[in-house]
């Protein structure tokens, strides 16, 4: 065979290549490995230290590491330690037999691979074990950090603290414990048959003596924890479910009386068991241990389960209300002070279906401040009017606040105008574009919530670009945002061009401003490592190769408020809806955090997902569904905020006694400020946050009962009623934020609302607000609750009269004509004149994807009486006029005569001559007295005379029609829209008074002018 230059064979030097080969690829690919690594966390420490945050990512690198190590190689080491005992302690002889000549042939095939499984098998239980434990680094951090609450639970007299911090951790020991055990034990089993110490087809003894001391050593530490185990589950029966009421949860009158001693009986058989087995590691005989282990199993059936359920089925089922009353006040004590609903002031509310005279003067508060702006449908309407641009959008659903003003704070809908990729002009999207010219929205937009234009368009307060308006905003720059790009690259050196687009200006040559990124947002990207890192990160390898990326160049990621705020406080539940608000010229996001618990004994639970979810969350992605988590225990202790220019997060305690909120303080010390640093300027944006309501009024559904009696028959049980607006939705009607005054209160105040229902019916059984206003009564829960024994329409109820009532009806159908529809805004309920007013603004929307919904009409309710008019202030008038003070029937008056008619002002009118020109004037004269007339009454709040005056206006107006028919005339209907005074006095909010929503292109059913 020919040989290769060298004096080697060609096999040979294929041989040699591969054996360098093979090592080569395998260094390749631990270094690559190892930079992939090393980029991942490199560039989440260079995020964190960019908010000034390193010691959260090295809190949670450092304990995770621990754990995994810690656990990971105390499981291998008893798992391989258990191998080799089993391995060592082989039999030399061991016969020959059908089975031992089988197994030959496996252990002469094993023994090469020996040493190496031995380290194998236990490293890769470690490995999995290790990550498992890594995972929880949150029940390692409670425990270690762990806070009194300063109260015992009724049954062990155990604080608080150690159901939610210290019971969890042991949990996850014994699991981990046992788990050590059982994998030690099958992995002894596996290497004692393999060599032969147990043998399944012996004549004679089927184990060695040392495989029996070892595995008896095994089986008695299991029992030991076993007997461990039985003990702490004494104290598991206090945080578990049960099925007396559906979430009750804690211990029952069987449990107590049964069940729990049966626990400490268990603990003393299997301790008494686990003795006999490391007995029987010296002893060596199976029949006492094997005996033991028997009764124990008899006993876990007879005494912890048959003996439970003979004493629930015989002595609790037959007087289950008597034998159950103290542990349901227990559930409902501890329901209601988890949730934080122990302080909730209930009231009876009349539920009255007529207004007393004076009730426009005497409710101002909350009239003169009735949401007619639905956030959830105007997003079109604020896309097509304030959008300017293209590459720029408004979420799906957009958010309450409320600014401050002369007469009071006024509310608003706010929305930033955030920058939107997919609206990039067609052939621009490219890399360039993408990541360094479009990297910022701009600007903020708000509108007045109670009011609208003549033509049914928001009221802005904030608008255009530049930004103009009364918020004084001083950077509207938006990088970081809900719709903010993946990663954006920002900056450039001093004096050079910018190449960020800012917005479109007509002053410009280009037509654009463009802007050059100042901030300290972002993390540097210009050195080559940092080049390397991110490129490696994002997987672009543009962010290496191109010019644009310059020594002063920052990148931004991880840029919507809510992930920033998650990724610097993990441990905090966070609010779905984060909201903006204008902070010293600054626009910043503020989200609410939530300290969650589950294991709060006998506090009952409840599904997060489920309780907050609503017809908003369903049908819009602008608001974050929470997580299928159960949980007993919440509370809103963390305010946070995100600044839109720069992305700081900052975390403020707003309660400071929650002892969850303690514990993780201590955890991560020096990553939340106290309340009393927040500035005033943000405090007045502060507001109660919707989740934790939605969550407290799932409960309070029917913990608002608190006689053990009536609990458990759930007689009284209540409902949230679903959004009767959106029925095929079938979900539950979303809590609104509001200005209101609640009876009893001298003032209105930012509050947060929702109705009940009687559990399966649709009238009204309660109205519940919170006050959202920072300050002495921030968080005070008032429930009115109406009389059980009447019916009064709730929402969907209420829904039903209005689209049922024959003139709206026929007035909904023509609004509907023309390639337009109907869109019905929030159904807002409000309390007033000791009845149930009913508010819902009506939107007509142009059919087609350019369509965006205008206020057209307004519809109101109060008792049997429902109003559908062009104003708020004319449905009010109608609704008021209608259930006060009856007044007296006018006198009919079908034909003119020649006897003088009184008009509306007490005087009479000159007598029809006979010519129809004058029966005219004479008519006009009239109506414009009664009209006159009938304003000095609502100035007045003196329902009996306006509606004298629109009587005799409608009569006067019918005259006037049948003297232009004489004469020839068509008469012309006044046009739907026609401005109408405000009810309200004057000075008492000049700003939001009167709004017009006319409709100008849709036909109008009412043919009177100012008609209430």
């Amino acid at each position: 065979m020919p040989a290769t230059s060298g004096g080697r064979s060609a096999p040979a030097a294929r041989s040699g290549r591969g054996r360098v080969l093979l090592p080569t690829l395998v260094v390749l690919a631990v270094l690559v490995g190892g930079f992939l690594l090393f980029a991942s966390f490199y560039s989440d420490w260079l995020w964190f230290a960019s908010l000034d945050k390193t010691s959260v990512f090295t809190t949670q690198l450092v304990t995770r590491i621990v754990l995994f190590l810690v656990f990971g190689l105390v499981l291998a080491t008893a798992v391989g330690l258990n191998m080799w005992i089993a391995w060592r302690t082989r039999p030399v002889f061991r016969g020959l037999s059908p089975e031992q000549a089988s197994l030959e042939r496996y252990r002469i095939a094993i023994e090469p691979f020996r040493r190496v499984a031995l380290i194998i098998v236990p490293l890769t239980f470690g490995l999995l074990t290790g990550m498992s434990a890594a995972a929880e680094w949150r029940t390692w951090l409670l425990w270690r950090n762990a806070t009194p609450f300063g109260t015992t639970d009724p049954q062990f007299g155990m604080d608080i603290g150690f159901y939610t911090f210290t019971l969890p951790f042991i949990r996850f020991l014994l699991g981990f414990f046992f788990a050590v055990v059982v994998l030690s034990f099958l992995a002894a089993v596996v290497v004692h048959y393999l060599y032969g110490g147990l043998r399944l087809q012996a004549a004679g003894e089927r184990a060695t003596p040392a495989a029996q001391s070892h595995l008896s050593v095994l089986i008695g530490v299991f029992l030991l924890l076993k007997s461990v185990s039985y003990w702490v589950d004494r104290y598991e029966l206090a945080v578990k479910n049960e099925t007396l009421v559906q979430g009750f949860t804690g211990l029952k009158y069987a449990d107590v009386n049964a069940l729990l001693p049966a626990k400490n009986i268990l603990t003393f058989i299997a301790l008494l068991c686990a003795i006999l087995f490391f007995v029987n590691a010296f002893w060596r005989t199976w029949a006492l241990p094997l005996a033991g282990l028997g009764l124990m199993i008899l006993s876990a059936i007879l005494i912890g389960w048959l003996y439970p359920a003979v004493v629930q089925y015989f002595q609790v089922r037959p007087s289950e209300l008597v034998r159950e009353r103290d542990y349901i006040a227990r559930n409902i004590d501890a329901t209601r002070t988890a949730y934080g609903l122990d302080e909730v002031q209930v009231e009876d509310y009349a539920g009255n279906d007529k207004a007393p005279a004076n009730v426009i003067t005497q409710e101002a508060g909350t009239l003169r401040n009735i949401r007619l702006l639905d956030p959830a449908i105007v997003s079109p309407t604020f896309k097509q009017l304030q959008q300017i641009r293209g590459f720029y959008s408004f979420p799906e659903a957009l958010d309450i606040d409320r600014y401050p003003t002369e007469n009071g704070p006024r509310g608003t809908v706010v929305a930033v105008r955030e920058i939107n990729l997919d609206g990039v002009p067609e052939g621009q999207r490219n890399w360039t574009n993408d990541k360094t010219v479009y990297t910022h929205g701009f600007a903020m937009v708000a509108a007045a919530d109670n009011t609208a234009t003549s033509d049914g368009q928001p009221k802005f307060v904030e608008s255009d670009i530049p930004p103009t308006g009364t918020l004084d905003i001083t950077e509207p720059r938006i990088y970081f945002g809900e719709q903010s790009p993946p990663y954006s690259i920002v900056g450039a050196p001093e004096g050079s061009e910018p190449r960020e687009l800012d917005f479109p200006d007509d002053t410009s040559p280009n037509g654009q401003r463009n802007n050059t990124y100042s901030g300290q947002g972002g993390v540097p990207v210009g050195s080559l490592l940092n080049k390397l890192v991110f490129a490696t990160k994002f997987q672009d390898t543009n962010i290496l190769l191109s010019d644009l990326v310059n020594p002063e160049s920052r990148i931004m990621w991880e840029r919507a408020p809510r992930d920033r705020v998650a990724e610097v406080a993990p441990w905090l539940t966070l609010d779905g809806d984060p909201y903006p608000a204008t902070i010293n010229g600054r626009i910043v996001w503020i989200i609410d955090g939530y300290t969650i618990s589950n294991d709060y004994p006998y506090s009952s639970r409840t599904l997060l997902s489920d309780a907050t979810g609503d017809s908003i969350t369903a049908r819009t992605s602008a608001v974050v569904a929470q997580p299928r988590d159960q949980i007993n225990y919440m509370r809103n202790s963390v305010k946070a905020t995100v600044d839109a220019y720069e992305g700081t997060v900052t975390l403020y305690a707003w309660d400071e006694t929650d002892p969850v909120l303690k514990t993780w303080e201590k955890a991560f010390p020096d990553v939340v400020q106290p309340k009393s640093s927040i500035p005033e300027t943000l405090m007045s944006h502060l507001r109660y946050p919707e989740d934790i309501f939605k969550v407290q009024r799932e409960i309070l559904s029917k913990y608002h009962v608190t006689d053990p009696e009536a609990f458990y028959s759930g007689q009284d049980f209540w409902i949230v009623p679903n959004d009767p607006t959106k029925r095929a939705a079938n979900e539950a009607q979303p809590p609104y934020y509001l200005i209101l005054q609640m009876p009893g209160l001298s003032k209105p105040s930012y509050s947060l609302t929702t109705t009940f229902a009687p559990s399966k019916r649709q009238t009204l059984a309660s109205f519940m607000a919170v006050n959202s206003e920072p300050g002495p009564d921030y968080g005070t829960i008032r429930v009115l609750q109406l009389p059980r024994n009447t019916t009064i329409p709730g929402p969907s109820q209420v829904q039903n009269n209005f689209e049922s009532n024959q003139a709206i009806s026929s007035a909904l159908t023509l609004l509907r004509g023309r390639g337009s529809d109907v869109v019905f805004g929030n159904l807002l309920s409000l309390p007033v004149g000791g009845g149930m007013l009913y508010v819902e603004p009506v939107y007509v929307q142009a059919n087609g994807e350019q369509g965006y919904p205008l206020l057209r009409k307004v519809l109101a309710g109060y008792g049997a009486t429902v109003a559908f008019e062009d104003t708020v202030d004319e449905a009010l008038a109608k609704v008021f006029a209608s259930s006060g003070t009856t007044p007296p029937t006018p006198t009919p008056n079908p034909t003119p005569s020649p006897s003088p008619t009184p008009n509306a002002s007490g005087s009479p009118s000159p007598a029809p001559t006979g010519d129809a020109a004058a029966q005219l004037a004479a008519a006009l004269a009239d109506a414009q007295a009664a009209y006159t007339a009938g304003q000095a009454a609502l100035a007045k709040g003196d329902f009996a005379a306006y509606g004298q005056a629109q009587d005799a206006l409608g009569a006067a107006l019918d005259r006037a029609a049948a003297a232009q028919r004489r004469l020839g005339v068509t008469p012309s209907p006044t046009p739907a829209g026609t401005p109408s005074p405000s009810l309200l006095p004057p000075a008492t909010n000049p700003p939001t008074t009167g709004p017009t929503v006319g409709t100008p292109e849709s036909p109008a059913p009412t043919p009177r002018p100012a008609s209430a």
